[in-house]
């Protein structure tokens, strides 16, 4: 049995998350829900991680979390929300005591059939990065108990899940989630009780190397601003703003994914040259800045130009849903923004904790206007229901005709500017980008 407030996340996140990632693709998808199996996941984007992985998936999972959000008045939320503390060495004097009674609480859990969610890099970095951290031990540790616990009699599977994002915390990005083949645990059986150690590090190294299999990794993490530039500048892989969205996702994300190992092969500080098209990248996306343009806005206007009046066609269509999203959405989006914004100083946990807490707040918030509906517009609460259920439309209305706005003004200002320089630069670095790396 799945938890009531798990359960709520689960039937209501794909909803959710929808709109915040409406190009979503889930890779070799686990097809069922029970499957005592660990997956350990990369952790790249704080609380974003596990709502997307528990919420898109298939299977039922718990959570492995650190111990010090358990407090008197999250530990009964948490606790609903499925998740298990796993205590570090800083937490306490008594870490591995309290482990050991963790651990048997995961035994139990994959006892029945249950999963566990482990993120197998134990911290998230500040800012966003393409890439895997060291992976640690715990995961495999922790499957090995709990068949000891169980006297090697259940199969205990594990299988590495990769997490990629074009951007965590932009609204209307990508997401895109892999999952390796499953590796059975109790096949280590004979190995593991001669040599438990040795077992634990290699099973380890190899959950680590599936796991870059999975996701987009730039080995040294002072290039991946130059790997990001680079996808602006083609529009093949996964940057959020600067993408072919005509390219399917996979497609992208395999690009990403060669673009990243082709650097992991020959991007050094000693070739010259290609440290020159970094440099030169750099310059121009700065130039841009200074400007106040956007690589985005500045390919549109050169390639595509669209019609104003069919902008403002577009716009005025929209208007009358954003106001509806305005008067349902504007407030608890406001209110959760400055929360946000003001409690959790590193960017990296703001998208998540805003989508989380806005759903809630929205949600609670509008229950309302179900009656409201009810009594004022049509005596069905059928149709009142489904007006609740359509309010977080009406907040992605607001919320696009606010960002269509945003955009139509820019291109305004940037037709009393001279773009041509900006293309010229813009196509020499194109050029020079075919030249220098050949996966581009």
């Amino acid at each position: 049995m799945m938890r009531f407030f798990y359960f709520m996340l689960k039937i209501t996140l794909p909803y959710t998350t929808r709109m915040y990632y409406p190009r979503q693709k889930i890779i070799n998808e686990p097809k069922e829900r029970f499957g005592r199996t660990i997956y350990v996941s990369n952790h790249t984007a704080s609380f974003m991680d596990p709502l997307v992985v528990a919420g898109l998936r298939r299977p039922i999972v718990f959570f492995m979390t650190r111990s010090d959000v358990f407090t008197p008045v999250t530990k009964p939320i948490l606790w609903a929300a499925h998740m298990l503390p796993i205590y570090r060495e800083h937490d306490g004097e008594d870490t591995k005591g309290k482990n050991a009674e963790v651990f048997r609480k995961c035994a139990k859990v994959l006892s029945f059939g249950r999963n566990l969610l482990i993120f197998g890099e134990g911290f998230t970095d500040d800012v966003f990065i393409r890439r895997l951290k060291p992976v640690k031990k715990g995961a495999v540790r922790i499957g090995f108990s709990a068949l000891e616990e169980l006297k090697w009699q259940k199969k205990i599977y594990i299988a590495a899940v990769g997490c990629n994002y074009s951007e965590p915390n932009e609204m209307r990005s990508d997401l895109l989630i892999a999952t390796s083949d499953k590796i059975c645990l109790n096949d280590y059986k004979q190995e593991y009780e001669e040599n438990p150690n040795k077992v634990i590090t290699e099973l380890t190294r190899r959950i680590e190397v599936l796991m870059r299999e999975q996701i987009t990794h730039v080995d040294n993490k002072e290039m991946a601003p130059f790997h990001e530039n680079v996808m602006k500048i083609t529009r093949k892989g996964m940057n959020a703003r600067c993408s072919d969205t005509s390219i399917p996702l996979e497609k992208r994300w395999k690009y990403s994914q060669q673009l990243a190992n082709w650097f992991n092969e020959h991007v050094t500080p000693e070739n010259e040259e290609l440290m020159a098209l970094k440099k030169d990248l750099e310059s121009y996306f700065s130039l841009l800045r200074k400007f106040r343009l956007d690589e985005k806005y500045v390919y549109e206007y050169q390639t595509k130009n669209g019609s104003r009046t069919k902008e403002l066609l577009f716009m005025l269509t929209m208007w009358p849903f954003a106001i509806l999203g305005l008067i349902h959405c504007g407030i608890p989006y406001m209110l959760c923004k400055r929360f946000v914004e003001k409690t959790f100083r590193r960017k990296v946990f703001w998208g998540s904790v805003k989508l989380l807490t806005g759903k809630i707040s929205m949600g609670l918030l509008n229950i309302p206007f179900i009656f409201l509906f009810y009594k004022f517009v049509y005596p069905s609460y059928w149709l009142a229901f489904a007006y609740y259920l359509s309010i977080g439309l009406f907040g992605l209305a607001a919320y696009m005709w606010f960002r269509n706005f945003k955009a139509f003004k820019i291109k305004g200002a940037m037709k009393k500017m001279d773009i041509g320089k900006f293309w010229k630069k813009r196509t020499e670095l194109a050029e020079k980008i075919k030249q220098l790396i050949p996966v581009a």
